[in-house]
């Protein structure tokens, strides 16, 4: 079996370890309960790996949002034309932030997983449908 894209499993949040296992419970936008699986229900792997781990996922969701603030305020400026109107700036970009805030979540995690951690790497012989250990 062929392995799974480093890009494939990123956008679908799964585990950085076997690529198969969701790092997430519940969808991104519903109803359900949306956080981080404490284990990889695939290979086991502890998403947290030390105490606090995802306190660094804050510096990223930080550059996310001031990444999309700018932004936002970009469009609203082009799509608009209107310079004199702060209150405008500030309903759209605060709006905006409040709508991604789902999306930050998962994906200042996923970025901290998959590409500032030193620790986690990719296991080929993982990526799999059979579970780990199974015959």
């Amino acid at each position: 079996m062929s392995q799974t894209p480093k890009y494939k499993a990123m956008m679908a949040g799964k585990c950085p370890r076997c690529r198969r296992g969701n790092m997430f419970s519940g969808s991104m936008y519903g109803f359900d309960k949306n956080s981080t699986n404490i284990y990889c229900p695939h290979c086991g792997m502890k998403f947290e790996i030390e105490p606090g781990y995802f306190y660094a996922a804050m510096y990223v969701s930080y550059a996310l949002n001031v990444s999309q603030a700018v932004t936002i305020g970009l469009l609203t400026y082009i799509i608009t034309q209107n310079s004199t109107s702060p209150w405008l700036y500030l309903a759209t970009i605060l709006g905006g932030c409040f709508l991604l805030a789902p999306f930050n979540y998962r994906y200042s995690r996923i970025i901290l997983l998959y590409w500032l951690s030193p620790k986690v790497h990719y296991q080929p012989y993982l990526d799999t449908d059979d579970k780990p250990g199974h015959a």
